[in-house]
């Protein structure tokens, strides 16, 4: 667990950002709880721990993540914000029927895309990054 708290901590500080307990403990809850949860979800995490700390102070810190690129907003078919505690490249596969968002990685896939955008010239507009979001409905939905 130390390693964890000195890693979070390192991805904070290279990012220029000051090291708080609170932005601990709500980017170690999206790293923990996995699955992509929702504000909510780690709301509830935290109070575990933490009963009293503020509704707005999660959402500013889940902003103050999103914007220095640390975690990664999903959004699901419902409208719900969803965070993404993997801010390496990657797609997801999200279940129309149950909402859930699974993790998706395929290097050809990627090389496909590269190499496909390369030929199409998109005028003034430079590619920074593919994020495919699969829709589709899992085997073991209900």
């Amino acid at each position: 667990m130390k390693e964890r708290l000195e890693d979070l901590t390192n991805i904070l500080v290279n990012k220029g950002l000051k090291v708080t307990p609170q932005r601990i403990s709500i980017f170690e809850a999206v790293c923990n709880l996995g699955n992509h949860p929702s504000a909510e979800n780690i709301i509830s995490e935290i109070r575990q721990k933490q009963p009293h700390i503020a509704t707005g102070t999660v959402y500013k810190v889940l902003d103050t993540l999103v914007e220095n690129e640390i975690i990664k907003k999903v959004k699901t078919e419902k409208e719900i914000m969803r965070y993404d505690g993997i801010s390496s490249s990657h797609h997801h596969l999200y279940c129309s029927s149950c909402d859930q968002i699974e993790d998706y990685c395929d290097a050809e896939l990627d090389q496909i895309l590269r190499d496909y955008f390369k030929t199409k010239k998109l005028a003034g507009f430079k590619i920074e990054e593919f994020v495919l979001q699969i829709k589709g409905k899992f085997d073991n939905c209900n």
